[in-house]
């Protein structure tokens, strides 16, 4: 009875600040509907700035008071900043769709991964203990740290604080009231500019607090921030989007679930999380605490209508294509005959995901499932079942397009940010399955040796093979798109009622989608595994399912060839300046930054419409006649 009290009480600790960060994500989340996948990048600045701001006080005012000051200074300094990313960046996002909020979020989490390198250092930075929280409590004859008895009083006071705040002053009632509706609450004459920037910083702050008090429980990291941030995700998600109470018992009910999950599942803890999240969802799809939306509502459309070049110039920008690719491994060497694979291949990646989201309106967080899946299939064919290169490539493929039914069966049943979370969990399922499997998977280990066969292994003929094995896929992809089942899915995307009253089954046209996007992805993991000769967890991780979300929409999600120019151009900067410097992360965020705000529709959209833009021409000027004056 002892061990299970103990259990409990730690779980409830961890519990406390997963709760902190995630009622700041919730309360962003409810008011502005930003998608603030930096927020764990506040969490992680929490830490660093808490830790220089308790060192600096500690001698001059006091040991006690320094801490805690110290602790405070740091969770303000974090909601300032908060407050200045909101008003330089996040503003412009308001109306845009969850893709794009993705996008900028996930620029500047890059960007401050690489500012707190170069300012702390790549070493870890341990805080001192709590002043007065230092020691142990023995709870039915075992200790307790005292401040996880502090962390376990401080999640609830937090919980009540907030809800006064929301229910009993003037300022949130209006946050209630925009989170609700906005477009009233503007009509009223309330000033939404400060309200959300308000917001921003109280959200940052909560963000902040949660990382300032991790000091005396563990090192100030530049991984805080990715370790923590999924997690905030799902209690936010499972709680409810926009419910604090929500947030709460969530946060519980996860904390409790790693405390015991550990100790009955040892093997597939990672799992569990998302395995409840994903649980939660497929039963009450908004969650929790979450408010069902109005009926016959979707999530809007991420795309308008798609945007065709001339036809002409788009003719001969394929066949020049087309030529020079087909010329390339007499052109470059070696390294560069490698580079072009590897974009040939994401290329094929990003088109998949582009058929799901951009023409099926479904945002996916999770497409790297599909990838995993694929390079996990082709892989274990060939160790497994000793099967050579031409038949474990259709074996990956199988295996990701097994995974897209079971997976899309119950996504294209959700809709917007819910059904996004709902393939983030699925692909950290595949993830940590991947992860966790070592006898079969090998775990973080990995599976080595997966090479090409005799006839292909030379890189010019590989580059060949997937050439045209990633051609014939995007070629596939676009000819659906232009038939029957195209313009079906484009109608659910745009217009679900007019689209079922027109006798179309939207479910079974989205679920086709996931279908025939997992297949491509999956052929394109395939290839990615005999193009490295290994297959590793990350294969099916969150970082490369937003390496697709970047390439999409960097080329233009209006566009058909939008994701194969964001894959040359993504791929491309990321290699150049990986080489070049160790911060890329704050380059190629800026650049990105950058792109989003300048070209919204994309580098392949921007050009498709100056194209279309009337040539403007010097107008001939001759004496008025009568008619004129």
């Amino acid at each position: 009875m002892s061990f299970f009290v103990s259990q409990v009480l730690t779980g409830l600790a961890g519990a406390a600040t997963l709760f902190l960060v995630a009622s700041g994500l919730s309360l962003i989340f409810g008011v502005t509907r930003i998608v603030n996948f930096a927020h764990g990048s506040l969490y992680m600045l929490g830490a660093y700035l808490a830790y220089l701001a308790v060192a600096f006080l500690r001698p001059r005012i006091g040991i006690e008071i320094g801490f805690w000051l110290g602790i405070v200074v740091g969770a303000l300094a974090v909601g300032l900043i908060g407050v200045v990313l909101e008003r330089a960046v996040l503003r412009r996002l308001y109306r845009a769709s969850e893709l794009f909020q993705l996008l900028a979020t996930f620029a500047i989490a890059l960007v401050v991964q690489d500012l707190a390198l170069a300012a702390f250092g790549p070493e870890d930075l341990l805080g001192p203990p709590a002043p007065g929280f230092s020691g142990a409590v023995r709870i039915m004859g075992r200790a307790v740290p005292e401040y996880d008895l502090f962390l376990m009083v401080l999640g609830p006071l937090v919980l009540i604080g907030l809800t006064l705040l929301l229910r009993r002053t003037r300022w949130g009632i209006l946050v209630r009231a925009a989170t609700e509706d906005r477009e009233m609450t503007a009509a009223l004459g309330v000033n939404q500019s400060w309200l959300f920037t308000g917001v921003f910083f109280l959200g940052a702050t909560l963000a902040g607090l949660g990382g300032a008090l991790q000091l005396p429980r563990q090192p100030a990291n530049l991984g805080m921030d990715m370790a923590i941030v999924v997690e905030a995700f799902v209690v936010t998600v499972v709680g409810g989007m926009g419910s604090i109470a929500g947030a709460f018992v969530a946060a519980i009910l996860i904390g409790q679930l790693h405390a015991f999950g550990i100790l009955a599942f040892p093997n597939i803890t990672i799992v569990l999380l998302f395995l409840f999240m994903a649980a939660v969802l497929i039963v009450r799809p908004w969650g929790l605490f979450g408010q069902p939306p109005s009926r016959g509502r979707r999530a809007p459309a991420p795309a308008g209508p798609l945007i065709r070049p001339l036809e002409k110039r788009a003719r001969l920008a394929t066949l020049g294509l087309v030529a020079v690719l087909l010329a390339a491994p007499a052109l470059v060497g070696a390294y560069y005959q490698a580079m072009l694979t590897e974009i040939l291949i994401f290329a094929l990646f990003a088109a998949s995901l582009q058929l799901l989201t951009g023409i099926g309106g479904m945002v996916s967080f999770g497409h790297a499932a599909y990838f995993g899946l694929g390079a996990y299939g082709a892989a274990l064919s060939v160790k497994l079942l000793a099967l050579p290169m031409a038949a474990a490539l259709w074996m990956g493929p199988l295996l990701a397009t097994l995974g897209a039914m079971l997976f899309g069966w119950f996504c294209v049943r959700l809709a917007g940010v819910y059904l996004a979370m709902l393939t983030l969990a699925f692909a950290q399922i595949c993830f940590a399955i991947a992860f966790q499997w070592y006898g079969v998977t090998g775990g973080d280990n990995g599976l080595l040796g997966i090479w090409p066969s005799a006839w292909a292994a030379s890189p010019g003929r590989y580059y060949y093979l997937v050439l045209g094995l990633a051609g014939l896929g995007i070629w596939g992809l676009r000819q659906s798109v232009h038939a029957p089942f195209g313009y079906g899915l484009r109608a659910g995307r745009d217009a679900p009622q007019r689209a079922e009253a027109s006798g179309i089954d939207l479910r079974r046209q989205q679920w086709l989608a996931f279908v025939l996007a997992g297949a491509a992805a999956g052929l394109a993991g395939g290839l990615h595994a005999f193009f490295k000769g290994s297959v590793f967890p990350d294969t099916a991780g969150i970082a490369l399912s937003v390496d697709g979300l970047v390439m999409m929409l960097l080329g233009g999600i209006e566009t058909l060839s939008g994701p194969l120019v964001g894959a040359l151009l993504y791929k491309a900067l990321h290699i150049f300046i990986v080489s070049q410097t160790d911060y890329w992360r704050l380059i190629l965020g800026g650049i990105i930054l950058a792109l989003v705000t300048a070209f919204p529709h994309g580098v392949v959209g921007y050009l498709a419409g100056a194209w279309r833009r009337p040539t403007w021409r010097r107008p001939s000027w001759r004496w008025p006649t009568w008619r004129s004056r």
